[in-house]
């Protein structure tokens, strides 16, 4: 199955909320987001990123035929950070294990690394979320180590771990 990465569309919305309106989604994602997930809470999300700063969010829909299937987003870091940027993304379950997250996270990487300064992008799955590790694995990050104690999820204390993946060139010192 082949899925593209596009900007989102207000006529998004829909197909956003669907795939959001999952408990085993939500798990796996920080907190913040409704439960259930409304169609409005998915136009405010869109509004959210199509008026955003293009310097330092750079949010996609994820999709299958123009249909979405998920999200992804890159958000630059600030002060010594700002040619950093943390990585976030989920496939809707009925999506699961067909290759798209680690295509989609490839597509990312290869347009931020070509369109933008940024030279390391990041990612923090919770330690338990082993697909989302080896998407990333998968796609060309590396492991970089555990974050032990780190978050608070579903009321339990959990660990996650830190990826990055590196521009390839020559940086200057």
């Amino acid at each position: 199955m082949k899925c593209d990465i596009r900007e989102w569309k207000m006529s998004d919305a829909g197909n956003l909320a669907q795939m959001l309106n999952n408990q085993n989604i939500l798990n796996n994602l920080r907190d913040g987001l409704a439960y259930p997930y409304t169609e409005k809470d998915a136009e405010e999300y869109i509004e959210a990123m199509l008026s955003s700063d293009r310097t330092k969010t750079f949010a996609f829909a994820i999709t299958v035929n123009d249909k979405v299937v998920g999200s992804i987003g890159v958000f630059r870091c600030d002060n010594i950070h700002f040619r950093t940027a943390e990585m976030g993304y989920y496939i809707g379950e009925p999506y699961w294990g067909k290759g798209l997250g680690t295509s989609a996270v490839k597509q990312v990487c290869s347009y931020i690394f070509q369109n933008t300064d940024i030279i390391r992008i990041f990612a923090e799955p919770f330690a338990y979320n082993t697909a989302s590790c080896r998407i990333l694995e998968k796609a060309g990050f590396q492991f970089e180590g555990i974050l032990r104690s780190n978050a608070v999820k579903n009321g339990k204390i959990i660990d996650m771990k830190m990826y990055s993946r590196i521009k390839e060139t020559d940086l200057p010192q």
